[in-house]
């Protein structure tokens, strides 16, 4: 299954496929190619929160075909066609089979990734009806935030009472822990869980753009604003804003939503009417706020605002007998979301596992037992935190990118799996860095909508 705000993109012209993915991951999303139709729908489930996008004419499988399998496996899954001019008729008529949208050739990156974006909020509209729906068959938080440990299940304790207090709160936790997973449940187990739960990660968006994602625009506030657009704050109101990554917000900003949160009251950019909000705020960090606030990089008083109630997730590291029974969790989820029988764990293996200093947390767990579910040889997991066998003799370009992969390898366990952190060690933006490390093939896994931050 692939995480949300993922761009899977097939087509049988590989050029193409080059050029929109690099487009997508420009933009900040998961991307994934595949020219093979086919083999593509292996991507794709009932929590597939992001969009596809596809050629209108393949060999294998044309637009309207994979159109159809798509629906058997989940007639709302977003579908964007692209289609030369001559066949803009047979992609309406894919639109009125249930199509999202096309886009004609030569394509418009712009245009293309503004209609991206409103597939995948739609799509995380359905996921979030679904999930109300599906509250009438009540979950256990134990299902949710697993394991034994003593402080896991203080964890839950935790959050159940802080979920009941209705009160702004401040998630601590290392990349992987599952914030935004602990950030759900004060949602879901709280009186505001029939109401939106909105997620913005903060250190995934330019800084220009972060006020437009918080506060709405009206038609021309800015260039490129064609039109009203809600922002989170809005859209959330008698719901919960989760801010991931909340220490990225740009000290101006942090101004203006220490405002909004002090009064729970909104103006769109390009507006001056005040708009009552009723949101509740979730914000999650990997660093120390209180040193942050110290060394003037974060509001201080933005921190106490913050910072009402507050929770610390431990690493996996602190909770290593509780690998093997999430190991097993998620190789039986795994399994079951693609029809398998979930394999047999041997004890060697969770012995093993238990071991391993689990530097990207639940999250590098997760990728390891969904490969073993698949019966993948474990390259992704293990691989990518250590240190990979010496250059043999090749030629210069493949010695030359072995040791740039180590360096990057090497600079991502120095900075704890960040990749702002990472960019910085290597000096280089981190646009270039993710380009990079897609071309190398180094891949930290994807950001599933549960065990993610």
């Amino acid at each position: 299954m692939l995480a949300n705000s993922t761009v899977l993109l097939i087509d049988d012209e590989p050029d193409i496929l080059s050029a929109l993915g690099e487009t997508f991951m420009l933009e900040g999303y998961d991307v994934v190619t595949e020219s093979n139709p086919e083999a593509a729908l292996r991507y794709l489930g009932m929590e597939f929160g992001g969009v596809v996008i596809t050629d209108l004419r393949m060999p294998k499988l044309d637009g309207f075909a994979l159109l159809q399998r798509i629906q058997r496996i989940d007639a709302r899954i977003p579908l964007i066609i692209i289609t030369g001019h001559g066949d803009v008729a047979k992609a309406v008529e894919a639109m009125r089979l249930g199509a999202f949208d096309f886009v004609p050739k030569p394509i418009d990156p712009a245009h293309l990734i503004i209609m991206v974006g409103r597939a995948i909020e739609s799509r995380q509209t359905v996921l979030e009806s679904r999930r109300i729906v599906d509250r009438t068959s009540p979950i256990s938080i134990d299902d949710l935030i697993v394991g034994r440990s003593r402080v896991i299940r203080d964890l839950r304790m935790q959050v159940l009472a802080t979920a009941a207090a209705d009160v702004d709160t401040l998630i601590h936790g290392e990349t992987g822990t599952g914030k935004e997973l602990v950030a759900r449940c004060l949602h879901d187990f709280g009186p505001r869980a029939p109401a939106p739960f909105v997620a913005l990660n903060c250190g995934a968006l330019p800084a220009d753009t972060i006020a437009s994602e918080l506060f709405g625009h009206e038609s021309g506030a800015f260039t490129g604003a064609v039109k009203r657009r809600i922002g989170k704050l809005e859209h959330a109101s008698r719901g919960t804003v989760f801010l991931d990554e909340v220490e990225s917000l740009p000290l101006q900003l942090q101004t203006q939503f220490l405002r909004a949160l002090q009064e729970r009251v909104i103006e769109r950019l390009g507006s001056n009417e005040p708009i009552p909000v009723g949101f509740r705020v979730v914000a999650a960090t990997k660093v120390d706020l209180r040193q942050a606030a110290d060394e003037g990089r974060f509001r201080e008083d933005l921190f106490y605002r913050l910072n009402v109630a507050e929770i610390h997730i431990p690493p996996l590291r602190k909770r290593t007998e509780d690998v093997p029974l999430l190991f097993q969790h998620f190789v039986d989820r795994a399994a079951a979301i693609r029809g398998r029988e979930p394999p047999v764990v041997p004890t060697q293996v969770l012995t093993e596992l238990a071991s391993d200093p689990w530097r990207g947390n639940v999250r590098e767990l997760r990728n390891r037992a969904e490969r073993f579910a698949l019966g993948l040889p474990e390259q992704a997991g293990a691989a990518q935190w250590k240190d990979k066998a010496p250059v043999k003799e090749e030629a210069l370009a493949d010695q030359l990118e072995e040791f740039e992969r180590a360096a990057i390898l090497r600079a991502i366990r120095e900075a704890k799996g960040n990749i702002s952190a990472t960019a910085r060690i290597l000096g280089m933006p981190r646009k270039r860095l993710y380009l990079r490390m897609h071309k190398l093939g180094i891949d930290l896994g994807s950001r599933p909508a549960d065990i993610s931050s």
